[in-house]
């Protein structure tokens, strides 16, 4: 049995709109609904421009001026305040992006911490072992004490990932987590992030460019104008 056949909804949006007022009003985001399941790897593509990544920040709760619902796991959470939804974001939601925004000065092992460390729901000897486990289902624990300005690009992003995965959140949402790589290291991480929702059971939601990751992904929603078209 897969995590998929659970049938355990993590993420639901219903008729969801967003408006941006500069230079004129115009609406980005047009009457969006549909829902995520667990251990559902799901990606996001369409042409620039057509919402795909404003719909991804509201789904992460970072962008809460839009109309409709959002829920997280049960949770209706459109309408917290910013406090609450931060720490929703921090006990739920893990971040990937394009670019890995790891700390220069800091050494791998302490990025992977940090999210943990603001959380505080651990003693740092037991962050500190929990960043090592993910660093070595990553590959990336003979790397833990290297300054993170010293891997490669390839490594940086996997780093990234770990430090998604630090608070165990039930989603990680990915902004073009694949669009700074070569095509060998992006298949690397599509394999980590497909092994984290189809054997781990981790929800992935990924905006993407890439055709071939998203082709490889469980579901495709393609959105053209603020419409979800397939």
């Amino acid at each position: 049995m897969t995590f998929l056949e659970s049938k355990h909804m993590i993420l639901e949006v219903k008729n969801i709109e967003k408006k941006f007022y500069d230079p004129t009003e115009f609406k980005v985001l047009k009457g969006i609904s549909f829902g995520v399941e667990k251990g559902e790897f799901l990606t996001l593509v369409g042409k620039s421009g057509c919402g795909k990544s404003t719909l991804l920040y509201v789904l992460s709760t970072m962008d809460t001026s839009y109309d409709g619902e959002l829920s997280i796991d049960g949770e209706k959470v459109t309408g917290y305040d910013l406090d609450r939804l931060a720490l929703i974001r921090n006990e739920k939601i893990g971040f990937v992006f394009q670019f890995h925004y790891l700390l220069a000065e800091f050494t791998c092992l302490k990025n992977v911490m940090i999210p943990a460390l603001r959380l505080g729901k651990y003693s740092r000897e037991e962050i500190e072992h929990r960043a090592m486990e993910k660093l070595k289902m990553l590959g990336l624990e003979d790397q833990a004490l290297k300054l993170s300005s010293k891997l490669s690009g390839g490594q940086q992003q996997r780093a990234a990932i770990a430090r998604a995965l630090i608070n165990d959140p039930l989603i990680i949402m990915g902004d073009e987590p694949t669009g700074n790589l070569d095509s060998k290291n992006s298949r690397i991480v599509f394999d980590i992030l497909q092994d984290l929702a189809h054997n781990k059971g981790q929800t992935i939601i990924a905006v993407t460019h890439d055709n071939d990751f998203a082709k490889m992904s469980d579901r495709t929603i393609e959105m053209q104008d603020g419409l979800i078209v397939r």
